[in-house]
C-alpha cells in the first residue's frame, strides 16, 4: 500500500493533486467527483436530508466533514445501487435515529418501482427542459419593477443611476427566471397528469 501522502491516483483530475488524508474536509467538487454526482445533486440532498450539514466558510463555499461523506455514500448506494426512494431514505434515517446502519433490507418491489417512476419523472423532466438562454423576454409592463420608478431627474446622481440601472437588470434576470420555473412547474403538472 502507497503510504506517500502525495502518491496520484485515479483519473487524470485526481492525478494532479495530493491525496488528502481520511479526516480533511473535503469540498463539494471533490465529493461530487467521489460519488459520481453532479454537485447540484449533493446541494438537494442537503435540503432533503437535514443530517447533512456541510461547513460554510465565506462565499457559501461548502466543507464536508468525513461523517458527511459517510452518510452521503451510503444515501448514493441506497438511491442508486438498492433502488430506494428520497422518501424511502428519509424513513431509514428517520427509523434508524439519523443513522443508516448497514444491516438495511433491500428495497422492496414497491419502492423500487417508486423509485424508476422517480427518477424516470426527473429524466423526462430534464429532457424537455428548454434551455434558460431560449426563454422568451416577458413584457416588463406584465411583471411590476422590484424597485420604485425612476427618481426625478434633479435627484439622480450617477451612482443613483447605476444602482437603478443593476436593479432593472435584477429585474429582468427574475422575469426570465420566474418564467423558467412556471414553465418547468407546468411540464411537471402535465407529467404527474398523464
Amino acid at each position: 500500500m502507497d503510504t506517500d501522502p502525495f502518491a496520484m491516483e485515479g483519473d487524470e483530475a485526481s492525478r494532479l493533486r495530493p491525496r488528502k488524508s481520511a479526516e480533511a474536509y473535503r469540498t463539494i467538487s471533490e465529493v461530487a467527483d467521489e460519488l459520481h454526482v453532479p454537485q447540484h445533486v449533493l446541494r438537494f440532498w442537503e435540503t432533503k436530508f437535514p443530517r447533512i450539514k456541510p461547513l460554510k466558510r465565506g462565499g457559501g463555499r461548502r466543507y464536508y466533514r468525513p461523517d458527511d461523506v459517510v452518510l452521503l455514500r451510503r444515501i448514493a448506494n441506497l438511491l442508486y445501487i438498492q433502488g430506494y426512494t428520497i422518501k424511502g431514505v428519509q424513513r431509514l434515517l428517520k427509523e434508524g435515529g439519523g443513522a443508516l446502519h448497514d444491516q438495511i433490507p433491500p428495497a422492496s418491489e414497491e419502492e423500487r418501482a417508486a423509485a424508476a417512476a422517480e427518477r424516470a419523472a426527473t429524466a423526462s423532466l430534464a429532457a424537455t427542459a428548454v434551455p434558460r438562454a431560449d426563454l422568451p423576454e416577458l413584457p416588463i409592463h406584465h411583471t411590476p419593477p422590484l424597485v420604485s420608478p425612476s427618481p426625478p431627474a434633479a435627484s439622480v446622481d450617477s451612482d443613483d443611476a447605476r444602482a437603478l440601472a443593476h436593479a432593472h437588470r435584477n429585474n429582468a434576470i427574475l422575469r426570465r427566471t420566474l418564467r423558467a420555473t412556471l414553465d418547468d412547474l407546468e411540464r411537471l403538472r402535465r407529467l404527474v397528469a398523464g
